[in-house]
């Protein structure tokens, strides 16, 4: 290949990854025998930053390209396809695809490795998996399939995971230490256990048992799937614990509200010389602690100097509205040097029921923080609680036509309240009949029941009722509002027929 740069080295392309990103924080995987060749950009007179040097060196291809200059260099593109992972530049790694032949991007397995890894950790899982599909070689190492699964999983594509490290197996490829823990995360976020117990006896098959990597995810899985005993059992294995250990044992105690265990496992980290990180800090500052507790806690936090880690003001913010605290929950968000959106939605929904709620989200919009579907929930929630039906509308729309957001249950349910509340029930009813787009759910329903529980609508009432009877054919408490319903406007034999039911389903026994 000749292609034609004025250039220099740049060293700093073949650094290391920024450690803020957490998919391969603990180790970085590799392609055996490819390396990263160095860089080639324009020299400047000016310092570039990495990215800005990176689009130059893509510039210079596409130019040369374009020129009737054949580039077929997979060394080359390697290098450039692992400095866009490093950096995270997916949309420079897109224009780099196009320039590679494609026969080289499907015999070439460190190439069409590379491109499939900067794919699927950048959450474009459909291009990744193109890729996957037409590689010739994908069955010579591990590295593909982990990269794959590994997207698969950080998506929440947990089904989609497991079924390809099935087939990799099946396909004869020995699974490595990078394979198991994002199989065992896909088989905790789906509550597998039982897949999870298998894939731990197949770690043991391949020698892993005593990887730490790999038994962290164990930890993890296993709190996850509810049997915390053998979560905390493999965690005293773990032969070099480190805070993803930790931090895993932590989250399973407190899933299960097992707050003396958290306890005793944040202080023994501290005891064993391990320096807690955001992780562990918010954890357990969101674990039920007491007031007092709280306070102590938070003040080990500004005696380290952390009080401003974004993570741990967010927990600090959602934790004394908890114990309604709501003056220092305000006071450490106004506090804050910076702000993200957990921030703006956890100060704005801890004062969903209030007029602050509000006031939050129009300073919210003076920033360059755009309010996403949860934001939206709060705002409509403060709305339907303060009566603001006008308010509530146009918050509603400009969710949907300003920032193209599409509306949920809980957001239609939302709507329902915020009519409900103040009286409308027709409109209230009219949302789920003419508005929502799919079936209304429990929480739709229940709105409205309790609008006409409330302002004694009979009709619309009863269509709630047996709705929610079909949804939801053991809560007792949808029953009891019709009952009172009925009772509030005299209808004696309603009243007879609603308690034949309940007992016929063996509620208010």
């Amino acid at each position: 290949m000749a292609v034609s740069m004025q250039c220099q080295i740049l060293n700093a392309f073949s650094l290391k990854k920024n450690t803020n990103n957490k998919k391969y924080q603990n180790k970085e995987l590799s392609l055996p025998n490819s390396s990263p060749t160095k860089l080639l950009v324009h020299q400047k007179p000016y310092p570039q930053t990495k990215l800005q040097a990176l689009a130059n060196v893509v510039d210079d291809l596409e130019a040369s390209v374009k020129n009737g200059i054949r580039i077929d260099d997979p060394s080359m593109f390697s290098s450039l396809l692992e400095t866009c992972f490093r950096l995270e530049a997916v949309e420079q790694g897109i224009r780099i695809h196009r320039l590679i032949p494609t026969t080289l991007v499907r015999q070439n397995v460190g190439v069409s490795s590379k491109l499939l890894r900067l794919y699927a950790s950048n959450g474009f899982i459909e291009e990744a998996h193109q890729v996957f599909d037409y590689m010739s070689d994908r069955n010579s190492s591990a590295f593909a399939w982990n990269s794959l699964i590994s997207g698969y999983s950080e998506l929440g594509l947990y089904e989609d995971a497991l079924a390809l490290y099935f087939q990799m197996v099946e396909e004869g490829v020995d699974p490595d230490e990078y394979t198991f823990p994002r199989v065992l995360k896909a088989c905790g976020g789906m509550g597998l256990i039982h897949v999870g117990q298998q894939v731990h006896r197949e770690i043991i098959r391949c020698g892993y048992g005593n990887n730490g990597f790999v038994l962290n995810g164990l930890v993890d899985m296993y709190a996850k799937c509810g049997d915390i005993v053998k979560a905390r059992k493999v965690f005293d294995k773990i032969p070099s614990k480190d805070l993803v250990s930790w931090n895993s044992m932590l989250r399973g105690y407190v899933k299960h509200e097992l707050l003396p265990n958290a306890l005793f496992i944040f202080q023994r980290m501290i005891q064993d010389g391990y320096d807690p990180d955001s992780i562990s800090i918010s954890t357990i500052l969101t674990s039920g602690l007491s007031q007092k507790l709280v306070t102590q806690i938070h003040g080990w936090v500004l005696r380290r100097g952390t009080e401003w880690n974004l993570p741990i003001a967010n927990s600090l913010i959602l934790v004394y509205s908890s114990h309604n605290k709501l003056d220092l929950a305000r006071w450490v968000f106004d506090e804050m040097p910076e702000r993200d959106l957990v921030s703006w939605n956890t100060i704005i929904s801890v004062h969903k029921k209030h007029q602050n709620a509000l006031s939050y989200f129009h300073r919210m919009l003076t920033t360059n923080i755009s309010p996403d579907a949860i934001t939206f929930v709060s705002v409509l929630t403060a709305c339907a609680h303060l009566r603001m039906v006008k308010d509530g509308e146009i918050l509603f729309s400009k969710m949907t036509e300003t920032y193209g957001i599409v509306p949920t249950m809980e957001h239609y349910a939302c709507l329902v309240n915020l009519y409900g509340r103040a009286g409308l029930i027709v409109e209230a009813h009219k949302v789920i009949t003419d508005k929502m787009q799919f079936t209304a759910g429990p929480t739709v329903w229940g709105a409205l029941l309790h609008a006409c529980y409330v302002y004694g609508n009979v009709e619309i009432g009863e269509i709630a009722a047996e709705n929610l009877f079909d949804l939801e054919p053991d809560n007792e408490h949808n029953f009891k509002l019709l009952l009172e319903i009925y009772g509030k406007v005299g209808r004696v034999e309603d009243v007879e027929r609603v308690r034949v039911m309940m007992m016929s389903r063996g509620l208010g026994l």
